[in-house]
């Protein structure tokens, strides 16, 4: 057994890429006739053509009659290359439809890899590359739903896709919007311009929209010259509300202190780096929360000229703060409470939730098409959380739990990768474990399922942070993600296309490794502090920070998008590399 090194949607792309599968349209739209299960009965009989041509008929009748799943699976497994011109662009406009309105993203793609090789009516051809963005969108590949968009808005002029363009483009790491550049259409430098330009400006509402007007000045016929994003026009009303002054609430004392000078680290590296680099900075003010009286706490803050807050750190105290009306001050506290909803007005939670992490490991394997899930997390409080939200946001997506297990840190993970796997076979594995623990299962597996190859994924807490090829060998295949300063190769191409470089350099050199993340959660804490009255005037604002992508839902909960890597040879590297798959959309 080997552990598969990707998903069924990455095996499919490659697939495709290899074949140089051409899709063909027709021009005119024909009725199907015929009984959808005596077409797939004959399909069974025929020669591979006339099979295919069946199938697709078959899929064409179940979607119009409403069976639309099944309609779905008969179309994804359709050998279009069988088909004939007018047949393969029915296949591609009817697998688009069916995956988009299903959730299958692998399927939009499927539809729309070889977009430029059909002969497509102009309307067709649109819809198709539409579809196709919103699906690499919707699996977190920024750069190629920008290009999508970008090539479809050269090809229409259309301006109601400033939005959507600009949603891709403020989630691009900034060495993607360099890579970009290469040969770039004037429209698109334009576009990549006024994205670098937004995104220096950090919390300066006032410099933006200076900048803006020349940008404008320069560019007078660009789309978003003529109609700006309505993320960015939303800026104007937070004119005159820039953060110049944080209260930091830390313990100084007590069973976090250690976490909180990790956080005030970074805190403070990052806000020295700012100054040095010629930004006007924010002033820092650190008060100890140790006491606990957080009135007092925020009437000093007041007192001292602070027009934000960030702290508290312990749970219980960020619990209370979120049960009150609302708190004195915008505050973005450094952990989550424990109630399902917040009920302050103001009040901000953000923090390295591996919650989160499963959540979004869940999103991802049912998006690689797994369907039947083992779990395999630590006998502790810890691991109770983490499996539970793991396996909530699986059965949300209509995923099957096959075996969940709780295994004892301290014993070898051989018997209980065994019971995990179970007789039930399940084709992925959710593995919660810390380095020691995790470089034991894969081989496990491959003793105990030889003949299988078993997807697994896990949180970023199997990963120590540096390279190990030595040691992280036996962890091939594992999908895991994980913060972009822990993997630059893997997020974002390297190291000098991550956000806030100079602190990065400077934390990683001189801080101690087993703190690393918490120092980059706190340079990001400075970064969300800072843009604040944003987060409160537009929904759905994103800021792409060293701990990933951090966006806030209604509650003020900041969550995070991680990058995906797999282990290749004990390193960590791209989990999928799309751009492989990609139009060059921006050419």
């Amino acid at each position: 057994m080997k552990i598969s090194s990707r998903g069924p949607l990455a095996a499919a792309f490659v697939a495709m890429w290899l074949a140089g599968c051409a899709f063909q349209p027709g021009i005119t739209e024909r009725q199907p006739v015929g009984d959808p299960d005596q077409l797939l009965a004959q399909a069974e009989q025929q020669a591979p053509e006339q099979a295919a041509q069946s199938r697709l008929q078959a899929a064409d009748i179940l979607a119009r009659q409403g069976s639309r799943p099944q309609a779905l699976d008969i179309a994804k497994g359709i050998d279009d290359s069988r088909l004939s011109a007018e047949d393969r662009g029915r296949w591609a406009m009817l697998l688009s439809d069916l995956g988009e309105t299903e959730g299958d993203t692998s399927a939009v793609i499927q539809a729309a890899q070889r977009l430029d090789e059909l002969q497509l009516s102009g309307d067709q051809a649109a819809l198709l590359r539409e579809r196709q963005a919103r699906a690499l969108g919707q699996i977190g590949e920024t750069r190629a739903a920008t290009q999508a968009l970008l090539r479809l808005q050269a090809d229409t002029d259309r301006i109601d896709l400033n939005d959507p363009i600009w949603e891709q483009l403020s989630r691009l790491a900034p060495g993607a919007i360099d890579e970009l550049r290469d040969g770039a259409s004037e429209p698109t430098q334009a576009w990549l311009d006024l994205a670098e330009l937004v995104r220096a400006s950090g919390g300066d509402i006032e410099r933006l929209f200076a900048r803006l007007d020349d940008w404008r000045d320069r560019n007078p016929d660009h789309p978003a010259a003529r109609q700006l994003p309505a993320d960015i026009l939303a800026l104007r009303d937070l004119r005159g509300q820039d953060v110049s002054h944080i209260a930091v609430f830390l313990p100084e004392s007590g069973p976090l202190a250690g976490v909180a000078d990790a956080l005030e680290e970074g805190l403070r590296a990052h806000h020295m780096n700012e100054v040095n680099g010629g930004s006007r900075g924010t002033q820092l003010t650190f008060l100890d929360s140790s006491g606990g009286n957080f009135d007092a706490l925020y009437q000093e803050a007041q007192q001292s000229g602070a027009q934000v807050v960030i702290g508290p750190l312990n749970k219980e105290a960020v619990t209370a703060l979120e049960r009150r009306d609302r708190v004195p001050m915008p505050t973005l506290a450094l952990n989550y409470g424990e109630d399902e909803h917040s009920s302050a007005k103001g009040l901000f939670q953000y923090g390295l939730s591996a919650e989160d992490e499963a959540r979004s490991v869940a999103a991802r394997g049912r998006q690689d098409g797994h369907r039947s899930a083992s779990l395999l997390v630590p006998d502790n409080a810890w691991g109770r959380r983490v499996g539970e939200a793991f396996a909530d946001a699986w059965r949300e997506r209509d995923g099957q739990i096959a075996n969940a297990v709780r295994y004892n840190p301290g014993r070898p993970a051989t018997e209980s990768t065994r019971r995990a796997l179970g007789s039930s076979r399940p084709d992925m594995l959710f593995l919660l474990a810390l380095p020691d623990y995790a470089r034991q299962v894969p081989p496990t597996i491959d003793y105990y399922a030889y003949k299988q190859e078993l997807s697994v994924y896990a949180t970023s807490h199997l990963y120590e942070g540096r390279p190990q090829p030595r040691l992280d060998k036996d962890l091939n295949g594992v999908m895991f993600l994980d913060i972009p300063w822990q993997i630059p190769d893997a997020a974002v191409g390297g190291e000098e296309a991550l956000p806030f470089l100079d602190s990065y350099r400077q934390l990683r050199e001189e801080s101690d490794p087993n703190m690393f993340r918490l120092m980059a959660m706190g340079v990001d804490a400075y970064e969300l502090a800072r843009r604040l009255p944003q987060f409160q005037a537009i929904p759905g604002s994103e800021m792409f920070g060293a701990t990933g992508t951090l966006s806030a839902d209604q509650d003020g909960r900041f969550h995070r998008r991680l990058p995906w890597a797999r282990f290749e040879d004990g390193v960590p590297q791209p989990a999928l590399d799309m751009n492989r798959f990609a139009d060059d959309a921006s050419r």
